[in-house]
């Protein structure tokens, strides 16, 4: 489970959520955020599917076994995803 506890932390900034907040989501104590986030303690797997769910990443991203982060679109239609990629292709070329 590698930086486990600093992809955790990173994902609940991204989404601009307290560690109580989190907690409250997972169903765990915020001691228990604060110990993953540590490093102290890991989760565990009907919590870390929580985490999958509510970060929308899978749960391979979070044991550090891909790389690759995701973006869920389901709910979008063809259009909205069309523009996503073609946002994400800018992107990749303005850094290549």
């Amino acid at each position: 489970m590698v930086n486990f506890g600093t992809k955790i932390r990173a994902l609940r900034y991204e989404k601009h959520l307290t560690q109580k907040q989190l907690a409250e989501q997972v169903g765990v104590a915020v001691s228990a955020i604060s110990a993953y986030e540590s490093g102290s303690r890991y989760p565990s797997y009907d919590v870390l599917i929580h985490f999958a769910h509510i970060f929308h990443v899978s749960t391979d991203y979070l044991l550090g076994l891909d790389k690759c982060k995701s973006i869920n679109v389901s709910g979008l239609n063809e259009d909205e995803i069309s523009i996503i990629t073609q946002l994400v292709d800018l992107l990749r070329q303005r850094k290549g």
